[in-house]
């Protein structure tokens, strides 16, 4: 199972949703870095389920334990391992799913890729594998805090029809999270915690977009051809759980315009090369071009949910599934650090590729 992601900024993740424990090892970060538990708990809080009664039940303090890789409260450039202990596991409650495929969800597909699944809440298919992502994400800030690059703010801009309309460059952190939804826009924020409140209380579920932007990203990061850095930033937030789309700049809204409403023309400001407009979403040719990187991912629904549904069991009967369990109603308020870290991983990667060709 490829569960690595990077070329020199290289994560491994591992653990299942209802094991003794989840993690990350984080290899390629560069020496002599301030790093400590605390770095990574300001980002692990903000993804941990419980957070609120938009969130899955589930209580867990998801405590950052780093085992290596640091010394004196600094990187010493070897493998950072980061652990973080499940203690609120009930695997009790998923019985029924041991014989059992939810519909739209990864059962069926891992029992016929590896003979064998673990039911225990989705194991490695769980969102709780993300964990390590996070953790791993926080570091690849502190490494891009280093060279300069400045911050990576997501929020969310849609749940189900509801959508916030608003200028993404000027959100901050401290917007987003003073939203229970993580939206900065706060009557779209109301109408969305209306609607996710309606879809728990039906026992079903609601999709929706985060929408994430860059800032200080230099240009020259990314690869023509086959490594672009779209290309790159698309693998990272699609292979994230129940993630069903990716745009960046104008994405597909551009299709409905002539090239000369599309183009980014170029202007000169304070001795550097800017454009006046940024559809292109801060990458040209596969490469950053000093603009704002601008992303959005798509999250579908929740796959299980208390409502009744049909599906097949492992005998190919055709059986009735109400799903018990804790489960998000909407994934999208803890998928903000997420879609955060993997930017930050894509990034911190393609940063230190370029400087090992143009120190």
């Amino acid at each position: 199972m490829s569960s690595s992601f990077g070329h020199l900024f290289r994560i491994h993740t591992w653990g299942e949703s209802h094991g003794g424990a989840v993690g990350v090892v984080i290899d390629g970060c560069p020496p002599r870095l301030p790093l400590d538990a605390a770095d990574l708990q300001l980002e692990l809080d903000r993804r941990r389920p419980g957070q609120s009664r938009l969130t899955t039940p589930r209580q867990e303090a998801d405590r950052a334990e780093i085992l290596s890789g640091t010394f004196e409260g600094r990187t010493l450039g070897t493998p950072i391992c980061v652990l973080v202990r499940n203690e609120d596991a009930r695997p009790e409650a998923y019985a029924e799913m041991r014989e059992v495929y939810r519909p739209s969800h990864a059962d069926f597909t891992y029992e016929a890729k590896y003979g064998i699944r673990n039911w225990q809440g989705g194991g490695r298919a769980s969102a709780r594998e993300t964990i390590g992502r996070v953790a791993a994400g926080a570091v690849a800030r502190k490494v891009l805090k280093h060279f300069g690059v400045g911050e990576i703010v997501g929020y969310v801009s849609q749940v189900h029809t509801v959508e916030a309309k608003l200028d993404p460059f000027g959100v901050t952190r401290e917007q987003v999270e003073a939203s229970l939804v993580r939206c900065p826009e706060e009557a779209a924020s109301e109408a969305m915690i209306r609607r996710i409140d309606e879809a728990r209380r039906n026992g079903d579920s609601l999709g929706g977009v985060v929408t994430c932007v860059a800032h200080g990203v230099p240009p020259g990061l990314g690869e023509p051809v086959f490594h672009k850095l779209e290309a790159e930033l698309g693998a990272a937030l699609l292979s994230l759980p129940a993630s069903k789309g990716f745009e960046i700049g104008s994405g597909f809204a551009g299709t409905r315009m002539l090239g000369s409403e599309h183009n980014d023309a170029f202007v000169v400001e304070d001795g550097k090369v800017r454009t006046r407009t940024n559809r292109s979403g801060g990458v040209q040719g596969g490469i950053s071009n000093g603009e704002p990187i601008l992303v959005r991912a798509a999250f579908k629904p929740t796959a299980t949910i208390r409502k009744e549904q049909d599906t097949v069991n492992r005998e190919l009967e055709r059986v009735k599934l109400e799903a018990q369990g804790r489960h998000d109603p909407c994934v999208l308020p803890r998928a903000v650090p997420m879609v955060e870290a993997m930017v930050a991983l894509v990034l911190c990667d393609q940063l230190l590729l370029q400087r090992a060709i143009a120190p």
